[in-house]
């Protein structure tokens, strides 16, 4: 049934969300939404079967995905060996927990760990705790650098982080995302929280301190802030403040990390090894689509945990574990991953076409590899371009600083690639005409 859907899906001209009238609405206002916590704003758009780079709704009406989940299906929908992978585990071994080691956990950490130091990233990576989601990798790294820093003084238990950074929303993960939006409500967080400023290494040296700094966290790409790169000689000054003060540095790579850039790190680009971080945190492609996320960190942090310190009942199981294998495999090919640069330059060439033709529209080009981003000026509204999108049959997202975000699969096809700028640019005519 499914793959007779997609053959016979077409595109379509522009067409608004479903009324609440049709199947789609009435599944939404009846069966759904009366049911689901208010915690997200969605249009009446019922996703049911996706294959490769395209999406299908409840109304049988086709979409190109340029957001892959929010970076996270890098391998696209319905992913023939990994849908395999999932049917031949589920039938061997579902669950055991972290009393006992499981094969597919160990290969997972083996296969991060070596693949990671073969990158030319984190050339100090020793060891992988395994766990469900990008926010808990990154709990995990908040909680190992704190134990880091009480091994050396109980006052040295502060973090840096900078502004405009998404790192999750759990309260500690919350703690270090300096958006009043989404913190005001849960205040008080954890303390001793403290806000740089990106780019601006006085504004670092002005809050890192010996006695009370445990660890700076980064993004090496602001993925929800505006896809926003990091310069390779800032986080350099970085890594040498946090040396000099005995801090942690964490890179959150959760978003810009495995494969999306065009390596397999974002900070696999730099040609010194003296941006590495002590811990990198990563999760949304490993599993594809099953949850699954990871933390990576140096001997010097392994150095100070003991049995019990942290824990997961979910984490490392054979499924996901099994999973993530073959999509690291995947994505740290070298051919691969040219193909992802490849793609790339396709659409940027597309998207400063966009930005020629109406430069007073048009901020900039914005990101690195398939982390893309389009930055209009505040006389057009990002959501005003993701829902003329949506109409057309193309599905992109925003991001932080008024930037549509592109994230689509990085073994997209060309003519999706295509057929995606040619709706995106044919949206911006219209919402900007």
């Amino acid at each position: 049934m499914l793959r007779t859907a997609i053959k016979t899906c077409k595109p379509r001209n522009a067409v608004s969300d479903a009324s609440d009238d049709s199947h789609s609405g009435k599944y939404i206002n009846t069966i759904s939404k009366p049911y689901s916590v208010t915690t997200y704003a969605r249009p009446n758009l019922v996703l049911t079967h996706g294959k490769g780079s395209y999406l299908y709704d409840l109304e049988n009406r086709q979409y190109v995905d340029f957001t892959a989940g929010i970076a996270v299906t890098s391998l696209g929908h319905a992913h023939e060996e990994i849908s395999n992978i999932i049917a031949e585990q589920a039938k061997t071994l579902l669950h055991v927990s972290n009393l006992y080691y499981n094969l597919p956990a160990g290969e997972l950490a083996n296969k991060l760990i070596t693949k990671t130091t073969q990158s030319g990233g984190m050339k100090n990576a020793q060891r992988v705790f395994l766990c469900n989601s990008g926010t808990e990798a990154n709990e995990a790294a908040l909680k190992f650098a704190r134990k880091y820093g009480k091994s050396i003084s109980d006052d040295k238990v502060e973090f840096i982080t900078f502004e405009n950074s998404f790192h999750g929303r759990t309260m500690g993960a919350l703690a270090v995302t300096p958006n009043a939006k989404y913190q005001a409500p849960f205040a008080p967080l954890v303390a001793g929280v403290n806000v740089a400023t990106v780019g601006d290494l006085s504004s670092v040296e002005k809050l890192i301190s010996k006695e009370k700094t445990c660890a700076v966290i980064i993004e090496p790409i602001q993925g929800e802030g505006g896809v926003t790169p990091v310069e390779e000689e800032f986080l350099v000054g970085l890594r040498k403040l946090c040396d000099d003060n005995d801090v942690l540095l964490i890179y959150d790579e959760i978003q810009c990390g495995l494969g999306r850039t065009g390596k397999l790190w974002a900070h696999s680009h730099f040609e010194s090894e003296a941006a590495n971080p002590d811990i990198l945190t990563t999760a949304k492609a490993l599993g594809n689509g099953f949850p699954i996320g990871a933390t990576i960190i140096t001997e010097k942090v392994e150095k100070v945990l003991s049995v019990g310190d942290h824990g997961t009942t979910y984490g490392g199981n054979p499924l996901g574990s099994k999973i993530g294998s073959y999509v690291i495999d995947q994505l740290s090919d070298p051919e691969f991953l040219s193909q992802v640069e490849d793609k790339s330059e396709k659409i940027v060439k597309g998207l400063t076409k966009i930005a020629e033709k109406y430069p007073e529209h048009v901020n900039a080009v914005k990101g690195k590899g398939l982390l893309l981003g389009l930055q209009f000026k505040d006389n057009v509204q990002a959501g005003d371009i993701v829902n003329k999108c949506r109409e057309h049959g193309l599905l992109v997202i925003t991001a932080g600083l008024n930037v549509v975000r592109i994230v689509p699969a990085l073994n997209i096809p060309s003519d999706a690639i295509e057929e995606g700028l040619n709706i995106l640019s044919k949206s911006v005519d219209e919402v900007i005409n």
